[in-house]
């Protein structure tokens, strides 16, 4: 029988058990490794079945350990509450705690509160791990070499617990399959005496680069003291070639306004690339990896130890449940981890890339550098940080209005509801309905449903509508059901939508312009995404080369200058009905594998001559075409190209290229660059995600737009009002694009200001009846039946 014992450890194994079975061998288990996964598993499954034999064994000394203090949340400390009460305790009498994180840079600091982390000394943790284990009667055998597995293989399950350079899991790679990647910047581990008194972010720029230092007090004494740096900033000072002790000297005179006198210390301390470490198992007949041993998580988001000590929580949950079942308990093990585990890592890893690439953001003004560094993983966001600390989200939310033009307004507008202008474009607010696919249109003649689609979505309060790519000609187009702007009827029910949006919203409207390309000629969504017609109703392809798709995708034409030359023509004159139309802007689809991303993508463009090889000759025609619409679009209209930032597939896109994609359009009078990736190929492999497309904004917005002034703008799983929010005020985008949730809800905007309690929104007259109401003390006494 399994007793439950709440809802960290279960209890089987047990007295009871051991009753019933004292005629049966003893179970014994092996744990190779004595940090805090595999101390805290062995006196867990100690605790909840004192009969089983355990061991744990490692190489170093009791009093060995290496780095200085660990970071615990509330709520890790609660899990640790729910498994062992003494454990948490003994942790809870020895750690300092602290709600505030402050960043610090140009001799400013800016705080937010209410976070609340604890921190205590990694020495002392092990000491109150091995103290427990000794008192439950685990055999801990210190200083005890091991350089293969195999002699502990007889036990009946053998825990590996030996850390990031795990020798289990090398010795049994095979199995295992693990991959380990470097991190791309340096860091060194060092401590100090000065006592911090929250969660310290010191960063400093000097003649050789950007540094930045993670600080964190975790005894009365003591404070960690990481400085990280980018490989470039590390070998222009010298620290490649610098003994330990001079860097710990270069350190200390770099951040002395920090340090107030107090020396920096090392513990084994060395510069070294944090490792990632994943396995496509973690276990192996009767052998499981735990810890960093099994996974790693980016020191940024201070959840190594929380990581490994929840993995010891779940694997002595799942070998009690399932009893004497090894491989049971295993599978269960990983079973009820992976998802957590994949989650954590996925936000460490995004927490991790922002930290090796912070050097971008060295001219942000501070609050706006806080605030992206505060979101960085994903899992904080402006609202949560509004929750914790609303002070510092009115003063966020305040100079992002300022920067608006948006000043007087007093309380602030949340970041989304701000003016943004392009050209002699306003728009009231930053969210924008992204262009979608309706396949509804019949020889390219947009219908009553684009007209409800659109003319909805107009009303549900969006600053801007981008219309689904419509195709210059009728051979440009994806499908039957796509539409198109190449014939006076089609430029008539362009109008009658665009009036609609005009009369009846403060909305403003733009047409995509696109050409499919290769892969044109295809089924409708429904009937098979991407999928060719029959070739009784296929029409003929162009593409930069000659290649296919699918493989069972029609072969286009590799274009030469005729096809060229016919192709801007169709581009000229759709770009000049899109003016008759009534379209504010217009966007040119450079994007997703169509036509003009097929000659910037090196996976589709395969040409010898002047349109091929460098990025510099693969924009050349795109550039060709985006110039001559531009030549005939009206100039104080704004024109927006959405590109494919990469392609996610190797010998692809690069992001690199991907900003020189952007700086040559902004070279060309480009005004908004819609930043996307992927779809360029059928076997790209995206790293899916909330807000995964987010970051190729960032580095567009800080590397190109800042120095151009050309605007970005964010698409890819923003999932709502708190993704926008956080996205502009961390500096990300200056605008964000939603399709997904503007088809689960057209009012998105307009209850978006209702949730957020703002109210100087427009809605139309029609539904003013149903609008919220500012409360006042009249409106609280209202009827509300009136």
């Amino acid at each position: 029988m399994v007793v439950s014992r709440g809802p960290g450890v279960r209890r089987a194994w047990g007295a009871d058990y051991h009753r019933r079975h004292v005629a049966e061998a003893s179970v014994k288990i092996e744990i190779l490794g004595a940090g805090p996964a595999g101390l805290y598993f062995g006196l867990l499954l100690k605790k909840a079945a004192p009969h089983i034999d355990i061991r744990i064994t490692e190489r170093n000394r009791s009093d060995d350990t290496f780095g200085w203090g660990v970071v615990f949340s509330d709520e890790t400390l609660d899990n640790f509450l729910s498994a062992d009460g003494v454990t948490h305790d003994a942790i809870r009498e020895s750690f300092v705690h602290w709600e505030a994180i402050d960043v610090h840079y140009r001799g400013e600091v800016v705080r937010s509160g209410g976070h609340g982390f604890s921190g205590v000394s990694r020495r002392k943790l092990l000491q109150i791990l091995q103290a427990r284990c000794a008192e439950l009667g685990v055999e801990m055998c210190f200083e005890t070499e091991f350089s293969s597995v195999v002699p502990f293989l007889g036990a009946d399950l053998v825990v590996a617990a030996d850390g990031v350079n795990s020798r289990v899991r090398t010795e049994l790679a095979e199995h295992f399959k693990p991959t380990v990647v470097p991190g791309e910047a340096k860091f060194i581990w060092l401590g100090t005496h000065k006592v911090f008194d929250a969660f310290k972010f010191f960063h400093a720029r000097n003649e050789h680069g950007f540094f930045t230092v993670h600080a964190y007090p975790f005894d009365a004494t003591t404070s960690t003291f990481i400085v990280e740096t980018d490989e470039a900033s590390w070998r222009a000072a010298g620290l490649d070639t610098m003994s330990i002790e001079s860097a710990v000297r270069y350190c200390e005179s770099l951040f002395a306004d920090h340090l107030d006198g107090n020396a920096l210390m090392t513990n084994r301390s060395s510069w070294v690339n944090f490792q990632r470490v994943n396995n496509a198992t973690w276990h192996h007949d009767n052998v499981v990896l735990i810890g960093d041993a099994a996974q790693t998580a980016h020191f940024s988001i201070g959840s190594g130890t929380k990581l490994a000590m929840e993995d010891a929580i779940a694997l002595v949950d799942a070998v009690l449940e399932h009893e004497r079942d090894i491989p049971a308990a295993l599978a269960a093990y990983q079973e009820s981890r992976w998802v957590d585990v994949a989650k954590l890592q996925k936000s460490a890893l995004t927490s991790q890339r922002f930290f090796e690439h912070i050097k971008r953001y060295a001219d942000d003004d501070l609050l706006t550098l806080s605030m992206n560094m505060m979101t960085r993983s994903k899992r904080v966001t402006h609202e949560n940080l509004r929750l914790r600390d609303a002070q510092y989200i009115a003063s966020i939310d305040r100079q992002f209005a300022d920067n608006a033009g948006v000043a007087s307004t007093d309380p602030p507008p949340p970041p989304m509801f701000t003016p943004l202008t392009l050209r002699g474009m306003t728009l009231d607010n930053r969210v924008v309905v992204s262009p979608m696919c309706m396949y509804s249109s019949d020889e390219g003649l947009p219908s009553d449903w684009h007209l409800v689609h659109l003319g909805s979505r107009a009303v549900g309060g969006a600053g801007l509508l981008i219309v689904e790519m419509t195709n210059v000609s009728a051979d440009a187009r994806i499908t039957p059901g796509c539409t198109g702007i190449y014939d006076d009827a089609h430029t008539a029910a362009w109008r009658r939508i665009t009036d609609f949006v005009h009369d009846h919203s403060r909305a403003k409207i733009a047409l995509q312009l696109g050409h499919a390309g290769r892969k044109g000629a295809t089924k409708l969504m429904w009937d098979g995404m991407d999928r060719p017609l029959p070739d009784t109703d296929a029409w003929p392809l162009l593409a930069a080369s000659a290649v296919p798709y699918f493989p069972e995708s029609q072969v286009p034409k590799a274009m030469d200058r005729a096809d060229m030359d016919a192709v801007v023509a169709d581009y000229v004159r759709a770009a000049q009905r899109a003016d008759e139309a009534g379209f504010d802007m217009i966007e040119v689809h450079c994007a997703h594998g169509y036509l003009l991303a097929s000659f910037i993508s090196p996976l589709t463009n395969q040409r010898s001559d002047e349109y091929g090889g460098s990025i510099e000759d693969r924009m050349r025609f795109p550039l060709e075409v985006f110039d001559a619409v531009r030549a005939v679009w009206p100039p104080q209209r704004p024109i927006s190209v959405r590109i494919s930032a990469t392609d996610w597939a190797p010998g692809g896109l690069t992001d690199d290229e991907g900003v020189a994609v952007a700086q040559m359009l902004a070279e060309h009078g480009c005004d908004l660059i819609d930043v996307s990736t992927g779809q360029t190929v059928s076997d790209a492999e995206p790293e899916f995600g909330r807000m995964y497309q987010t970051p190729f904004a960032d580095r567009i917005k800080h590397e190109v737009g800042n120095s151009t002034g050309i605007s970005t703008m964010a698409v890819g799983a923003i999932l709502g009002w708190d993704h926008v929010n956080t996205i502009l005020a961390s500096g990300r985008a200056d605008l964000c694009a939603m399709a997904r949730p503007h088809l689960f809800d057209p009012y998105l905007t307009l209850h978006a200001a209702a949730e957020q309690a703002y109210w100087d929104v427009h809605w139309p007259k029609q539904y003013v009846p149903g609008a919220p109401v500012r409360p006042t003390k009249d409106a609280l006494s209202d009827d509300p039946g009136r």
